[in-house]
């Protein structure tokens, strides 16, 4: 759309409501509404005690086909990652960016063969860690960046993403305010939402695994509460 296409359906719709590209009321009111970020109606079912929140992350994840597993501490995590590609007959490789939280898992007892970086869409397995979830959705709230590349969200096959059951919050707006939180200036210039592995039944209704990215998602939540 050019500029002047823009301006002229601002132009139209300014007309229609009455007003003018120069009402200063308007544009405080604007303003103000943008600097307060206030909260629209929240529902209910999120907003639980931590504990309930991760049982029903756990219950929405799954039920939007995504397997989970859920480990003491992330020790675990080279352990869990053997088992998920060996249960699926996948090869013993993994892709994950320069993630502080997931250096602390070791991989070296295990059989994996660990490559690091963005991927190139050759990889078959990838790993990450997310900033944060979702409970009422079931939905991995993942951030862009060298420590989590987001090429590895969509081009792997098969998505592990590691996620700390603190950070399970019950409503997206508790998401992103925790996120925005944890961020302040310095946040991500791309955030993806991730509920379940990649389908679509838009031909004749049939449900397709992997349309738009991965065929698989495995959530991998480590119990810090």
């Amino acid at each position: 759309m050019s500029l002047s296409t823009k301006t002229a359906i601002l132009d139209r719709i300014r007309r229609a409501n009455g007003a003018s590209g120069e009402d200063a009321a308007r544009k405080a009111s604007v303003a103000e509404r943008l600097a307060s970020r206030p909260r629209g109606i929240i529902p209910e079912r999120g907003q639980l005690p931590p504990a309930e929140r991760v049982a029903l992350f756990v219950a929405m994840a799954e039920a939007a086909v995504a397997t989970v597993a859920l480990l003491p501490s992330i020790e675990g995590l080279p352990a869990e990652v053997a088992r998920y590609l060996r249960e699926r007959n996948l090869p013993a490789t993994i892709r994950l960016g320069s993630d502080a939280r997931l250096a602390r898992a070791d991989f070296t007892p295990t059989a994996i063969e660990v490559s690091r970086g963005p991927s190139d869409g050759e990889e078959l397995n990838s790993l990450s860690h997310a900033e944060a979830g979702i409970a009422e959705t079931g939905t991995l709230v993942l951030v862009s960046g060298q420590a989590n590349p987001t090429s590895l969200n969509f081009l792997p096959e098969n998505h592990i993403v590691v996620i700390d059951a603190s950070t399970i919050e019950g409503s997206m707006e508790d998401a992103f305010a925790a996120i925005r939180r944890t961020w302040g200036e310095g946040m991500a210039r791309t955030i993806n939402t991730i509920t379940g592995p990649s389908r679509s039944a838009d031909i004749e209704q049939t449900l397709l695994l992997g349309a738009h990215g991965p065929k698989s998602l495995h959530i991998v939540v480590i119990d810090d509460l």
